[in-house]
């Protein structure tokens, strides 16, 4: 992201609710969602301690924008936070990616000089609005030139995992050894405190929902695959039927936002910069494997950056399945050692519009505790897509 306006993009505050079990029984499961976003807008500001009507905009990544997530739970949420009504907000979609993108937005708006003062924020609630609830029985968003030119079909997210599993010759043993690290590196950082600053508890849920302490190998190779389809293993006779609920991120509740600004800005109104948003990329990739964008996302971030992965000092990858950050790891050469330091989204959960922004406030945390200089961040999404960003510590 070429600095060709004169002005930076700087994180100024970033908070996020506890993630909830996306169910029934979770304990977010009685907060509306956008009574759950705007805990965050309303944390956010009131952390920073600016007035909210400095807001420019407030841009919202969601991705089932449908019941009580749907008219634009931007503006809704704002609302509810307490901002004045003179501050707008829009809602935007790149699936899992959705409040990444809304940060890279957030970022080109300031430095364009179009915004001066802009939150970027996330929500799902997964267990009151259900993935696919905005796609009505018998239709089809696809449409019939899409089907045209894939006649053989594509397959969701947890056929493509396990053809990433595949391609890539990742055994069962590691996946679930993978997510088992997950959990360890989110229960230490959990109780050391490191996740403290940048939670805003909420319902009485202090700490994330989904992280099971003492988790081990053993008990996640009695799970039966979570996606075992008879006519998929026609199709692909390569599939072993790797990915289990033990090793893909659960469903999940929760909402986050992060304050962006530029440096001026931030020094006229005494705020202090966590970090700068350094650059910037988005790309498409093949929609039959969707999930292993992240590696061409991560080569392109780099390279305008002008940085290598040695250069990097954190990761942060979103655990949607194993394989995925394995196989990026693997193509990228990164070390599996600095990414998700503190866990990941098998862990910690994956609610889906919220994970970007989620992702983001854990990252700046985790950069600030460990004194490093650059941080990259990068997501796998639904048809193809991925984001990749790169913030300096300041």
């Amino acid at each position: 992201m070429a600095q060709s306006f004169g002005r930076d993009a700087v994180i100024v505050g970033a908070v996020r609710t506890p993630v909830g079990k996306g169910k029934g029984s979770g304990a977010l499961h009685g907060v509306h969602p956008a009574d759950l976003l705007a805990h965050s807008l309303r944390t956010l500001v009131d952390r920073a301690g600016i007035d909210p009507a400095l807001v420019d905009d407030v841009i919202t990544g969601a991705v089932t924008q449908a019941d009580e997530q749907a008219f634009n739970i931007a503006r809704t949420a704002l609302l509810a936070a307490g901002y004045p009504e003179s501050v707008p907000g829009t809602t935007v979609d790149r699936q899992c990616g959705s409040s990444q993108q809304a940060i890279h937005f957030a970022a080109q708006g300031v430095m364009s000089g179009a915004y001066d003062v802009v939150v970027a924020s996330g929500i799902e609630s997964m267990g009151r609005v259900p993935m696919g609830s905005n796609v009505r029985p018998g239709f089809d968003p696809r449409g019939h030139d899409f089907v045209a030119r894939y006649p053989d079909g594509l397959v969701g997210q947890g056929h493509s995992a396990e053809l990433i599993s595949a391609e890539w010759g990742f055994s069962r043993t590691q996946l679930d050894e993978f997510a088992v690290r997950s959990h360890e590196k989110a229960t230490t950082a959990t109780k050391e405190g490191r996740f403290a600053t940048e939670l805003a508890p909420i319902a009485g849920l202090e700490t994330d929902e989904n992280i099971r302490p003492g988790s081990g190998v053993e008990t996640l190779a009695g799970l039966k695959p979570a996606y075992y389809d008879e006519a998929v293993g026609r199709r692909f006779p390569q599939i072993e039927w790797n990915i289990t609920a033990g090793n893909a991120s659960p469903l999940s509740d929760g909402s986050a936002a992060v304050l962006i600004t530029t440096s001026e800005v931030a020094a006229k109104l005494g705020l202090t910069p966590l970090a700068r948003i350094h650059s910037v990329a988005v790309i498409g990739s093949d929609p039959l494997y969707m999930l292993t964008g992240v590696i061409p996302a991560t080569k392109k971030v780099l390279e305008r950056a002008g940085l290598t992965i040695a250069d990097i000092d954190l990761f942060e990858v979103n655990e949607a399945f194993s394989p995925v950050v394995l196989a990026w790891a693997r193509d990228t050469g990164a070390d599996l050692a600095k990414t998700n330091v503190n866990g990941g989204a098998i862990a910690i959960g994956h609610p889906l519009g919220a994970s970007g922004a989620r992702i983001m406030t854990t990252m700046v945390n985790a950069l600030e505790q460990t004194g490093g200089r650059y941080a990259l961040q990068t997501m796998c999404e639904a048809g193809g897509l991925a984001n990749a960003t790169i913030i300096e510590r300041i």
